[in-house]
């Protein structure tokens, strides 16, 4: 008996019957870097492989550290952020957690506050070290790894990291002086 093939979504090819006034300007995404187009179904369609792929596929992709960028298919907007941010969000809601609540409400309260840039600096210069020992470590783990040189790795990313913190209380305290200092000058008397 055989059954009718049902179509998969990745079988299906993005409908085309949009205005040209409403496809992503040409040249607008770099050349070369893989383009993810998101349509209003939600669904996302793989440029590269003619397909539709998941949000999971997704996060192969960015396992496999390889770079692409997300779009809406009419707009041709950016939408990269926020599917790294859903990617995120399932998680976090899934299995272990990686932020704690505590963690993740100091998070929000930078959004709006002067420190925000900062913050964000701060977490990815402080990621990327963490990254970059955890490269010398794998790297160094096919030798014979002792314990001292195992100290001198997690010291000098403690060391980076107290670097990186120190260079932002300087910047805050920077700006703080800055902010009284014009609040000041309004409250000198004139002559």
């Amino acid at each position: 008996m055989n059954a009718a093939r049902t179509p998969r979504p990745q079988d299906e090819a993005p409908r085309d019957d949009a205005p040209e006034a409403d496809r992503p300007a040409p040249g607008s995404v770099p050349p070369g870097l893989r383009t993810i187009k998101k349509y209003p179904n939600r669904r996302l369609y793989d440029t590269k492989t003619s397909s539709y792929i998941t949000l999971a596929e997704v996060k192969d992709m960015v396992m496999g550290c390889e770079h692409f960028i997300v779009v809406d298919a009419k707009s041709g907007e950016d939408l990269t952020r926020s599917i790294l941010l859903q990617i995120i969000l399932e998680e976090e809601t899934a299995g272990v957690p990686m932020f704690s609540t505590q963690a993740l409400a100091q998070i929000i309260r930078f959004y709006g506050h002067t420190m925000q840039g900062l913050m964000g600096h701060y977490l990815e210069k402080n990621i990327q070290s963490f990254i970059d020992m955890q490269s010398r470590l794998t790297e160094n783990s096919m030798m014979n790894l002792q314990n001292p040189l195992m100290q001198n790795f997690m010291g000098g990313y403690m060391e980076q990291s107290r670097s990186l913190f120190l260079q932002m209380q300087e910047q805050m305290s920077k700006q703080a002086e800055t902010l009284i200092g014009n609040l000041g000058a309004g409250l000198t008397p004139k002559k």
